[in-house]
């Protein structure tokens, strides 16, 4: 872990790796950097302009003349260097370019560590180091545990929409870390994700319409603020997995399109720079300094801020040629097909990269295709990620929750469906910010019935998300039932929590996130067929489902059951895979939570009547729109319910170790037709 920046002059050897792709931390010696020469305090200035005919440094320090400090190339291949003596910590800077065709541009710098407050645009001195930080105790944690057996519980979030002071105000990092972390701690989340903080010059972006790509956002703080703030969390024990976009970049006259005149960190064929959904451009992955600049950034979050983990925005566009292209100007890559093979390579030269300075990092694909083996190591033909979001159960649920209750036994299979591809890759089950906003409604405003039913339908939702195999993500508003969508310039409204049935879906999703928490067969074996088993997903006329998950102790399962009607069964049978008596551990229909309180009270005992493939099984009580958990607590079989669970861990193991075959044919029956959030 380096908490310094050790800065150099561009060598000749660092000079040859990144222009071959290679300089994994370019950081340290691109940009502009505290620096001695000759016996003088200054700041040496360094870029990467290979068209340009001149480059000079503007600021503060010389009234913005570039006149007086005209850079010299270091490198054929157009790097540029100059240190400049007296500069001083957070002088305002650019670089003057001029063209080939002898135009005059002013661009900040693509490595500073800092910019100026939008709607400003000019780059900042910083030095980043100094600052002494206190998570060692998390980091040896992190490095000592599994983090694919363990919980992850991610609570995703924009800084400046969580709260706002009372003018409006954006709240500081510092701020922030007042009031956030005491809150997630106790909601019972393991990780905050953090929309993208890179410098963005538009505030509706949300951070994915970067330009400085090295500057932490100034509307909160400084770089060393943000410092305090994630070495604060993980004092908490909160982990922190930050939003990264290198699949494009704005095109802002500041920033890094046409950076020295021509096409340079986006493709020069306009084809394949334009990404015409967004109006953005697409980085170059053929060009080595790009790769160069990309993946020394994903290792300066981790380097210097002490990030956990990257959530990789829209690995489809990246992917794919054609992502977002109308069918009739089709592009074709060198061997005839429609993937990037440069974003396949950059990819997997991230992955190999991260997880070689970080192997306990979480490095997350948002990808909504169905491409095969994002998580599996690139030497086994993968992608390399550690984990994918799972865009197919995601679309899947949500459709199936907004259909009225009466009709929802037509898509039993959507509630199913999932459990077929689980296991094909490391998922993490998201209802992410882009299923909130652009009149796609809140979580609660898309659940049908009267005022109750949505909340009971929204329990169900949460209670059904928990139990599934796969790490968990929920964004902010969510856990109180933000009844509005996302407000993007707006704080959350918080003054729901004055109304009871707000209120009780807080308690709600508190108590089962700590529940989650507690209970490590909800996360031991996330990603080993032997942690799930249906025992029955066939009730599609009454719209329930039961199964049960699994630890890695025999002993050690849940049964879950989920109603996703509002009928009231106060007899249901369930097969149980062990006799004995179990208990209700949870049940979302508690008048604690809102609910109408059918509850099982005391000790259930099993009887010796066959069901669901079992010899044994309970008779229970099933509120309406619910979910049900049972625990044993005495199981007077369990002999063979653990010769059962013993045999059905034979023959699964680690989906990390299953072979390239089995892969592939899990890849078949993923998620359908999604599109990119």
């Amino acid at each position: 872990m380096n908490d310094t920046v050790t800065i150099t002059i561009p060598g000749p050897e660092d000079l040859y790796l990144f222009h071959e792709g290679r300089l994994f931390r370019s950081y340290r010696v691109m940009g502009a950097h505290r620096a001695e020469s000759g016996g003088l305090s200054g700041v040496r200035f360094s870029v990467w302009a290979p068209h340009a005919k001149e480059v000079r440094v503007v600021g503060d320090f010389n009234r913005w003349d570039g006149s007086r400090h005209a850079m010299r190339k270091v490198s054929v291949w157009g790097v540029w260097s100059l240190f400049i003596p007296g500069v001083q910590e957070g002088e305002y800077y650019k670089y003057e370019i001029v063209t080939a065709e002898g135009a005059v541009l002013l661009k900040a710098d693509p490595y500073a560590f800092r910019s100026e407050l939008a709607p400003g645009t000019a780059s900042r001195v910083c030095a980043l180091g100094g600052y002494r930080w206190g998570d060692r105790a998390w980091q040896e944690s992190r490095a000592h545990r599994s983090v694919y057996r363990s919980p992850v519980n991610v609570y995703e979030m924009h800084l400046g929409t969580w709260k706002k002071k009372s003018g409006g105000e954006h709240l500081t990092y510092t701020e922030l870390a007042d009031e956030l972390i005491p809150y997630v701690k106790d909601m019972g989340y393991t990780h905050i994700e953090l929309l993208p903080l890179a410098e963005h010059p538009y505030e509706r972006s949300w951070g994915y319409q970067a330009t400085g790509y090295y500057s932490v956002t100034s509307r909160f703080g400084t770089p060393q603020q943000f410092m305090q703030f994630v070495d604060r969390c993980h004092q908490a024990g909160i982990g922190v997995i930050l939003d990264w976009v290198p699949g494009h970049f704005v095109k802002d006259e500041h920033g890094l399109r046409q950076f020295d005149g021509k096409p340079l960190y986006e493709c020069a064929d306009p084809e394949r720079a334009e990404k015409q959904e967004w109006g953005t451009l697409a980085f170059d992955f053929a060009k080595p300094e790009v790769v160069s600049f990309l993946i020394s950034n994903a290792l300066f979050w981790l380097d210097v801020y002490h990030i956990d983990g990257l959530r990789v925005d829209a690995v489809a566009s990246m992917l794919y040629l054609n992502f977002g292209r109308p069918h009739d100007r089709k592009l074709l890559n060198s061997e005839g097909g429609e993937s990037n093979l440069e974003a396949v390579a950059f990819l997997k030269l991230l992955n190999e990269t991260v997880y070689r300075h970080y192997p306990d990092a979480l490095m997350m694909a948002e990808d909504s295709s169905d491409w095969p083996l994002v998580t599996a190591p690139v030497h086994d033909g993968g992608l390399g990620f550690g984990f994918k979001w799972n865009m197919g159960w995601m679309n899947d649920m949500l459709r199936y929750m907004e259909i009225d209750p009466y009709f929802r036994p037509g898509s039993h299979h959507q509630l199913t469906f999932s459990i077929m591809y689980t296991y094909s890759e490391n998922y993490v089950l998201p209802l992410s910010h882009d299923e909130v906003v652009h009149g796609k409604r809140s979580l609660l405003g898309k659940m049908p019935g009267d005022y109750w039913q949505k909340f009971a339908n929204l329990r169900a939702l949460y209670g059904y998300m928990t139990a599934h195999p796969g790490k968990k993500l929920l964004f902010m508003g969510g856990e109180f039932g933000q009844f509005d969508e996302w407000k993007d310039l707006e704080d959350l409204d918080w003054e729901l929590l004055g109304y009871d049935s707000h209120r009780s879906m807080h308690r709600y999703v508190r108590e089962l996130n700590r529940l989650y928490l507690e209970e490590s067969s909800l996360w031991e074996l996330d990603h080993e067929p032997a942690g799930f088993r249906w025992i029955d997903p066939h009730d599609r006329s009454q719209s329930v489902v039961t199964f049960m998950r699994s630890g890695a102790e025999p002993h050690n399962f849940l049964i879950v059951l989920v109603n996703f009607t509002p009928v009231y069964h106060r007899q249901y049978r369930i097969g149980v895979p062990a006799a004995g008596e179990y208990v209700e551990l949870f049940n979302s229909d508690a008048g604690q939570y809102g609910g109408s309180g059918k509850l099982n009270e005391g000790r259930l005992r099993t009887e010796s009547v066959p069901w669901h493939g079992e010899r044994q099984s309970l008779h229970i009580a099933v509120p309406p729109l619910a979910a049900v958990y049972l625990r044993p607590i005495k199981l007077t079989g369990q002999a063979g319910a653990r010769q059962g669970l013993d045999t059905l861990r034979e023959s699964s193991p680690a989906r990390r170790k299953r072979s390239g075959a089995a892969k592939q044919k899990g890849t078949a029956i993923r998620e359908r037709g999604q599109a990119d959030a």
